[in-house]
């Protein structure tokens, strides 16, 4: 063996090396996309898919110099023959391994090749007639078929290709569609076919200076993922009971779990706040009656998916459930909410509360102070007295209500024209800043004659929809157009409102 000069004399004119990268782009539908472009990094080859989603990518590497041509301007990466001397150069450190078979298939010559340079493949053999040379570059291999006076052949795959030029380490193929995620995937070979489907990009979510966006990914809790160590003291067919104390208060609170609860799945949940003359376990598992129909005011029945975990906390007493005086059933509630997320998987971006008559007072009043863990609220006869009731803390929350005209315990026009117009004021639509504007001028359409009207406000931001529902009734949460309780359409109503976040 000798090394290649700095000039190639006598080389023959001869192909070298090739390849062929094509394939098919398509959506996730199988749906072909047009226009995607290919990208074949290292080599810095590119191609568009036509209509059909089909794309090539191929290469003829250029020929072997003619006489004179200096060796350093050939393209690494070639072989040919001349009176039986092989010369070759190749990319990277690869070895070259020619082997050298007689007609009847005797290896007679194994060499292992680096670099550039030539060999006299004539010094392998010991006389005349025909021989065999099998060259392999890594992956790729080449027969050459020669004999001791000089003449010489070369054959090609079944194919027709020339020996494939060997890929550069770390090679990828990139595709980039409008609309759709990039895709890079590696490649192991240059002479392949690779088909892909792209997905469709999914823009990320806005952010906000306060407050989600609509429809926005789950935020999981410290309770994602742990076991719950809170310890049951007592229950009945459809929650468990827990106590805690709180602001040195002993507290009580019930808990259903959706069926095949899954710790790694973030939850929504929900408060359902008690009336007078009632308590917490009323909520959960009750004789039906025009307060009691279902657990949860309506809400289990209608969680078809159990995609919610259902509380109910008692308040200090039954008769007069919720404080009037001071803070602790908020401290209860905070407190209350924290435990919970730490000890199951809650989605605490969708923390719910409703409640009728005193259970709706402590609704409307924690939405005045918990706008930042609370979403969303529904009260049904709400009234502003009677209760706790802290300095709004001036951010927006989506808030509910259900109340009849005729309503001889919390006064219907109270309702209309204190507890909405403190909602309003701090949840028109937001401004360039993030900082939201005063609704409260708008005021709602009502029920003329029979059935009910629920009105949604238009000058408040979409994160924050207020809506009020009038129905020519009395104190009474179970609201129905026709029949009785039985009919009633707000479950329904209130479902709707709390799963369009």
């Amino acid at each position: 063996m000798k090394h290649l000069p700095l000039f190639i004399s006598a080389l023959a004119v001869s192909s070298a090396f090739a390849y062929t990268v094509s394939g098919k782009v398509t959506d996730e539908d199988g749906q072909a996309i047009k226009g995607a472009a290919v990208t074949l990094v290292k080599e810095n080859k590119n191609a568009t898919t036509d209509e059909a989603g089909k794309y090539t990518i191929h290469e003829d590497e250029a020929e072997i110099p003619p006489i004179g041509i200096q060796a350093s301007a050939v393209k690494p990466g070639y072989i040919s023959i001349n009176s039986g001397i092989l010369s070759y150069s190749q990319s990277g450190n690869a070895p070259v391994q020619v082997r050298i078979f007689d007609a009847v298939g005797h290896q007679v010559l194994n060499q292992t090749l680096y670099g550039a340079g030539e060999v006299d493949l004539r010094t392998g053999t010991n006389a005349m007639g025909s021989y065999y040379a099998q060259v392999t570059m890594g992956s790729a291999k080449q027969n050459i078929r020669f004999t001791t006076n000089g003449s010489y052949a070369t054959s090609f795959d079944a194919q027709g290709h020339a020996l494939l030029k060997e890929i550069q380490q770390g090679e990828t193929l990139q595709f980039v569609a409008e609309g759709f995620d990039t895709l890079s995937v590696p490649l192991g070979t240059l002479d392949t076919t690779v088909n892909v489907q792209l997905k469709k990009t999914v823009p990320p979510a806005p952010t906000y200076k306060f407050g989600y966006a609509l429809k926005n990914d789950p935020t999981p809790s410290k309770g994602c993922g742990v076991d719950s160590k809170l310890q049951s003291t007592g229950q009945n067919s459809n929650a468990k009971k827990y106590g805690m104390t709180s602001a040195g208060l002993n507290r009580e609170f019930w808990i259903t779990l959706p069926k095949n609860y899954d710790k790694t799945k973030p939850y929504k949940i929900l408060f359902a706040m008690h009336c007078m003359g009632s308590n917490a376990e009323d909520f959960t598992n009750h004789t039906p009656d025009q307060d009691h129909p279902s657990p949860y005011y309506g809400q289990q029945n209608l969680d078809k998916d159990n995609n919610y975990i259902f509380v109910a906390p008692r308040g200090d007493t039954d008769f007069m459930p919720w404080r009037t005086g001071d803070d602790k059933d908020h401290i209860f509630f905070g407190e209350l909410l924290t435990l919970l997320e730490e000890n199951y998987c809650i989605d605490t971006s969708r923390v719910f509360v409703t409640g009728f008559s005193f259970g709706a007072m402590v609704t409307n009043s924690l939405a005045q102070d918990f706008q930042d863990r609370i979403r969303a609220v529904a009260v049904y006869a709400t009234a502003d007295y009677n209760i706790y009731l802290p300095t709004n803390k001036g951010k927006p929350i989506a808030w509910m209500a259900v109340h009849g005209k005729n309503d001889g315990t919390c006064d219907y026009n109270r309702a209309k024209n204190s507890a909405v117009k403190r909602i309003l004021k701090n949840n028109g639509k937001a401004d360039a800043d993030g900082n939201f504007s005063d609704a409260s001028a708008e005021t709602p359409k009502e029920v003329g004659g029979s059935g009910h009207l629920c009105y949604d406000f238009t000058t408040v931001d979409e994160r924050f929809p207020v809506k009020f529902c009038s129905w020519n009734g009395p104190h009474q949460w179970t609201a129905y157009d026709n029949g009785n309780w039985q009919n009633t359409w707000v479950p329904e109503e209130v479902h709707k409102f709390f799963e369009q976040f």
